[in-house]
Parts: structure tokens; C-alpha cells; sequence
């Protein structure tokens, strides 16, 4: 996921992004290792993604909006990252122009059907804990495609917004204040702040209820021999992982909208050695999930190791029973 805002102001008030940098081992790095985190972020992402379509095992509803989760990530790592050059980063805060609008709407619906992702996976584990009788009933597979396309859907209506205010703002300058209150504004808040805290509050929920469970099978120790026992477990450790996810969205992308927002809102010009490394940043969280899965999931490294070696390709593991 990743966000990338021009930040602009009435004239006379512009809060500018300075990036120019000077040639130094610092700025070598932060050139390059753009690159690096795509072909991470490709890599991972693409075992996800085979994983999940492959294994019959994986075709859960859950795993169909990791899958969903891990196209968005694939999807910074092919379009993003290449468009992120310092060379197109110079020419769109000198020039400006179309295609750097468009630039900034393939980031738009990236970065926001990312977090719309995370929401639906979170309000799945909702069910999974906190009505576990209705779980199957409530959260089909047909739900889930359901949701990941209102997902992508409201993504995608939202870029278009920021491209039609890109459209108004190129054709009236300065002048012009709705480009201004809908990017600088409306945008972190529809597109991060708001959906993160109604994500948090499904978790702050969920865990809630689940260390009443744990609780609960604590005082009656019988019940841990028991399938449903066992099922509470798997699923609270479902919730934990994803949990986590969230916890590393988190932390990768608060402090670029923190900055963002504050120099914003103050006026106050934000330099390349601030704005670069914290843009990275937020890149880096598209590169984590796939770890993340494979050191929690022991079906997930299986399904790794079967892909990495080039197995699926000389026979049908497609059924095979991954642990």
C-alpha cells in the first residue's frame, strides 16, 4: 500500500515538498532500495497468490480476502514502485500534468483498496469470534466476493474523485479550492483515518470477546478436549495474525499521514530526508504479509516450499493436505 499526495495550498500559503537531494550514499540507497522492495513485494505477493488459487485447502473465505489483500500489495510492487522514480517524482512537483494525476489515482485505489481489504477481513474475524454459530451461514463464499468487489469498487470511485479535482484544479490553479480540501483533507480522512478506526474498533471488540472465551475454557478445562474448543483456538489465532497485519499497517503508514497532515494543516515545508524515507516506509508494509502468513501459518510455508520448488509443475498437488 502507499500514498502519495501533492500537497497544495492557496498561492502565497503553498506548503511545499522540497525534494531535491544532494548526491550522498543516503540518497544512493533511497534510489535503489525502492527497487529492492518490489521485487520483494512482487515475489511474496505472487506465493500468496498461487497459494490461494492453487490448494484447494486454502479456498476458505478468509484466504479469499488475503488473496484480495495480496493483489493490492502485488499490485504497488508492479505499478507503484515504477512509478515512484526520483525522475517522475521532479518532473510531477515541477510540471505537473495528466499522467501525474493518474499517477496519483493508481496509488489512490491501491493504497485505499488495501485498508477496505483489511476491513473486510476484519469484520470476518468478527463472526469467526464473536458469533461463531452464524459464521458459516453469515460469511459465504458469495459474501466474500461480494465485498471484495464493493472494496475495489468504492476504491476506484475514490481515485476517480481525485482525479476529476486533479482535472479542475490543472484547469483553474491556484484559484481553485475544492482540489485542495478534497486531496489534503478528504482524502487521508476517507481513505485512512476513518476506515482504520472503524477496523480498530471491530478488533477492540473481537479481543474483548475472545478473552472471555479463553476465560471461559480456562475455568472448564474439558472443553479444550473438545472440536469446538479446538476451533476457538484456530480461530483466535487467525484473529492474532491478522491482528498483527494490522498492527504492522499501522505502524508503516501513521507516521507518513501524521506528517502529511500536520504540515498540512500548519503550512510547514516537509524535506526530502523526512518525506522519502517515510514514503518507503509505507511501501515496506506491501513486502511484510507474506512473512507474516508463512511464520504463522504452517499450511502457508508448506504451499511456499511446493511453489518455490517448481513441484506443481510436474504433478497435481492441488489436493494435497498442507500442515
Amino acid at each position: 500500500m502507499t500514498f502519495r499526495y501533492r500537497n497544495m495550498a492557496p498561492e502565497g500559503n503553498k506548503s511545499e515538498v522540497i525534494i531535491s537531494c544532494h548526491t550522498s550514499v543516503s540518497c544512493v540507497v533511497l534510489r535503489i532500495f525502492p527497487y529492492l522492495i518490489g521485487v520483494v513485494i512482487i515475489c511474496g505477493n505472487f506465493l500468496i497468490i498461487m497459494s490461494v488459487i492453487y490448494f484447494k485447502q486454502l479456498h476458505t473465505p478468509t484466504n479469499y480476502l488475503i488473496l484480495s489483500l495480496a493483489v493490492s500489495d502485488l499490485l504497488v510492487g508492479l505499478l507503484t514502485i515504477p512509478l515512484n522514480t526520483k525522475f517522475n517524482r521532479d518532473y510531477c512537483q515541477i510540471h505537473g500534468g495528466l499522467i501525474c494525476i493518474v499517477q496519483q489515482c493508481i496509488e489512490v485505489t491501491l493504497s485505499t483498496a488495501s485498508i477496505l481489504n483489511l476491513m473486510c477481513i476484519s469484520i470476518d474475524r468478527y463472526y469467526a469470534v464473536c458469533k461463531p454459530l452464524v459464521y458459516k451461514t453469515a460469511i459465504t463464499v458469495s459474501v466474500v466476493v461480494f465485498m471484495i468487489l464493493l472494496s475495489w469498487s468504492i476504491s476506484f470511485l475514490l481515485s476517480t474523485g481525485f482525479l476529476i479535482a486533479g482535472i479542475i484544479y490543472a484547469k483553474c490553479g491556484t484559484k481553485c479550492y475544492i482540489y485542495i480540501v478534497i486531496v489534503n483533507v478528504s482524502g487521508p480522512i476517507l481513505t485512512f483515518y476513518l476506515p482504520m478506526i472503524i477496523v480498530m474498533c471491530i478488533y477492540a471488540s473481537i479481543f474483548f470477546v475472545a478473552h472471555k472465551q479463553a476465560r471461559s475454557i480456562q475455568n472448564r478445562t474439558y472443553h479444550s478436549r473438545t472440536p469446538g474448543a479446538t476451533v476457538r483456538k484456530m480461530e483466535r489465532k487467525a484473529t492474532k495474525t491478522l491482528a498483527i497485519v494490522l498492527s504492522a499497517f499501522l505502524v508503516c503508514c501513521c507516521p507518513f499521514f501524521t506528517v502529511w497532515m500536520i504540515s498540512f494543516s500548519n503550512k510547514v515545508s516537509v524535506s526530502f530526508e523526512v518525506i522519502d524515507p517515510l514514503s518507503l516506509f509505507v511501501l515496506s508494509n506491501s513486502m511484510l504479509n507474506p512473512f507474516i502468513y508463512a511464520l504463522f501459518y504452517s499450511w502457508y510455508r508448506s504451499a511456499f516450499k511446493i511453489v518455490i520448488s517448481g513441484k506443481i509443475c510436474l504433478r497435481d498437488f492441488s489436493n494435497t493436505r498442507l500442515e
